[in-house]
C-alpha cells in the first residue's frame, strides 16, 4: 500500500522555487533544500526526481506563474500604451524597492544554465515565445481598436519589447542609475505609435 504524503506538494514545490531564484541552480544544495522545503531527501526524490528535476519543476511553476501575471496585467487596462507603460514602469519600480534584487527567475536560468544546458535552453526560449504571444495579442488588441496604426508589425514588435524587458530586466541586477533606465523605456515605448 502506498503512503500518502504529509506535506503540501504545491507548498514545497513554492519554497524549492523560491530557493531557485534566490541562489540559483549551482548555489543551491540538497541541505538547502531540505531545509526550506521542510522535508526529507527521500520525500523529495520521490516526488520530484533529482535535483535538476525539481529545478525544472520550479521553473516551469515560475514561467507559468509569470505568463498569467503578465497577461492579466497588461488586459487589465483599455489602453495597450498605458498598459506597456505601466507594466514596464512597475518591472523597473520593483527593482529600486530597496531590497535585493532576485531578478527574473527564468532570465537568471537563462544565464546561468542555458549556455551549457540544451533542456534548460529550450525552457527559457520557450517562455520568452509565450511571452512574445502575450505581448502580440496586445498589441494586435491596440490595432483593432485604433489606438495604434492600421500597418502596425504587431509580431516584430512584440519580439523587439521581450527583447527590452529581457535586457531591462538583466541591466537591472547592476542597479544603474534610474533616469538611465527611465529614459531608455520611455524611448523604447514610443515604438507603439
Amino acid at each position: 500500500m502506498a503512503r500518502t504524503r504529509d506535506f503540501d506538494e504545491e507548498k514545497v514545490l513554492e519554497a524549492a522555487m523560491q530557493l531557485f531564484w534566490e541562489k540559483g541552480y549551482e548555489a543551491t544544495s540538497l541541505s538547502d533544500l531540505t531545509a526550506r522545503m521542510e522535508i526529507q531527501r527521500p520525500s523529495i526524490y520521490s516526488t520530484f526526481g533529482d535535483k535538476r528535476e525539481l529545478f525544472e519543476a520550479a521553473l516551469r511553476k515560475y514561467t507559468t506563474s509569470r505568463a498569467a501575471d503578465i497577461r492579466a496585467r497588461l488586459q487589465s487596462h483599455s489602453s495597450v500604451k498605458k498598459a506597456f507603460t505601466i507594466f514596464f514602469e512597475d518591472v523597473i519600480a520593483g527593482e529600486y524597492t530597496g531590497d535585493i534584487s532576485k531578478g527574473c527567475f527564468c532570465i537568471n536560468t537563462m544565464v546561468e544554465l542555458a549556455p551549457h544546458d540544451e533542456r534548460f535552453e529550450i525552457l527559457t526560449r520557450e517562455h520568452q515565445l509565450y511571452l512574445a504571444v502575450i505581448f502580440q495579442e496586445t498589441i494586435e488588441r491596440g490595432i483593432q481598436t485604433g489606438e495604434l496604426d492600421a500597418d502596425t508589425d504587431a509580431k516584430s514588435l512584440a519580439q523587439a519589447l521581450i527583447v527590452a524587458l529581457i535586457g531591462l530586466t538583466v541591466m537591472l541586477k547592476s542597479q544603474p542609475q534610474r533616469s538611465f533606465v527611465d529614459n531608455a523605456i520611455a524611448t523604447t515605448l514610443t515604438l507603439l505609435k
